[in-house]
């Protein structure tokens, strides 16, 4: 079975488009901004999902088959970090988002969101760590798995998971659907196509809507989402903003409030991959929000980031989201809680982006999801 499965990733390998050499001369490609400077910082990473910032500059980077690796500033990457579970690596499942807490540089702890090998799939878990460096070696210590999701396993498809942590510590996570289980997504008593709000412990804070509630889980903030594989705060006015993926058609960008429905499945811009209506065959109903933009056809939005920096001063408050299907990043210029424009870039460069940061210089750093995946530096080309 494991060399089966070599064998597999190095023909999938050799598919990919070629791939250029960390170091290599940075391609350009046309923008808004003048013209932007694709630079390679780093490759050999497996499917790399998540991307956080240590304060050194250095990165932390997530492989979905279950790595947690640091990359330094000149590309160099360390061994797998001991201490990571295991995780349940099928289709789109295994090892997701990786995100240092508010007070890493106080107690060094890391949150991560992963496939937990439950009945046959995997369940999605959040847990946290403390990283320790303490010799050649980087590696997890004192991990702890503080929240589990309640409802059917996933088998790989539809598993979310994106997670930001709030100013007053709560973290807020998205859970997809599983693909099977879509209509779960609408009822309270499980975590299927949700967002929850829960402490760093993983209980469920006492002012989430839906404590108290009879048949509901304490810890759900939002429901009736699909597969939200994008979530940051807007550092302009703090709102929550979420991305998810429709079925055929129908990507959603939403702004997430306490207790509200955003509708899936009774309601989609997109039809189901056999062309019949989703839910209701309705694209909006009462009680339940409208997004702030969707995709028709589908891009599969992945990861999604606020630009505040100082390298595209014309672009300050655009929100950038990453697209695996189309394999472009889309920059949508905002005004207020509208989205008004959109820009497609790097639309040569041939890449399914699965996460879109902005870096401590200003730049915008992406990772490329396939079984050569790369860490990209995008950049004014002058």
């Amino acid at each position: 079975m494991e060399t089966g499965m070599r064998l597999i990733l190095l023909l999938a390998a050799l598919l990919l488009p070629p791939t250029r050499a960390a170091g290599a001369a940075p391609q350009t490609f046309p923008s808004s901004a003048g013209n932007l400077a694709v630079e390679i910082i780093a490759g050999g990473l497996m499917h790399p999902w998540s991307l956080a910032f240590l304060p050194d500059g250095r990165m932390l980077v997530s492989e979905r088959p279950g790595r947690l690796r640091i990359v330094t500033r000149a590309g160099r990457l360390s061994p797998p970090l001991a201490g990571v579970p295991g995780v349940y690596a099928q289709s789109q499942a295994g090892l997701m988002d990786v995100m240092l807490g508010r007070d890493f540089e106080q107690n060094r702890t890391v949150y991560f969101c992963y496939a937990e090998p439950a009945e046959g799939g995997g369940r999605v878990a959040v847990a946290h760590g403390r990283l320790q460096e303490n010799g050649r070696t980087p590696r997890l210590v004192a991990v702890t798995t503080i929240f589990r999701q309640r409802g059917p396993v996933s088998h790989g498809l539809n598993i979310g998971c994106r997670m930001v942590q709030a100013g007053d510590g709560n973290l807020f996570v998205t859970l997809g659907d599983h693909f099977s289980a879509a209509d779960m997504a609408q009822t309270l008593d499980n975590h299927i196509g949700k967002i929850v709000r829960i402490r760093p412990d993983g209980t469920a804070p006492p002012d989430n809507p839906f404590v108290g509630k009879q048949g509901a889980l304490p810890e759900i903030w939002a429901y009736g989402l699909r597969n939200a594989e994008g979530l940051a705060f807007n550092p302009a006015d703090g709102k929550l903003w979420e991305q998810e993926h429709g079925p055929q058609g129908g990507d959603e960008i939403n702004i997430i409030e306490k207790g509200k429905n955003y509708g899936w499945p009774k309601v989609s811009y997109g039809v189901n991959y056999d062309g019949t209506p989703v839910g209701t065959g309705k694209s909006r109903m009462p009680r339940m929000q409208e997004p702030v933009w969707h995709w028709t056809p589908s891009i599969a939005p992945s990861g999604m980031a606020f630009y505040t920096g100082e390298l595209f001063p014309g672009w300050k408050g655009s929100l950038i989201n990453g697209a695996l299907k189309f394999e472009l990043l889309s920059r949508l210029t905002l005004k207020g809680d509208s989205a008004v424009k959109e820009e497609r870039l790097l639309q040569g460069l041939r890449e399914r982006i699965r996460d879109v940061r902005q870096g401590p210089d200003g730049a915008l750093y992406l990772l490329t999801d396939n079984p050569a995946g790369r860490i990209l530096r995008v950049r004014p080309e002058k």
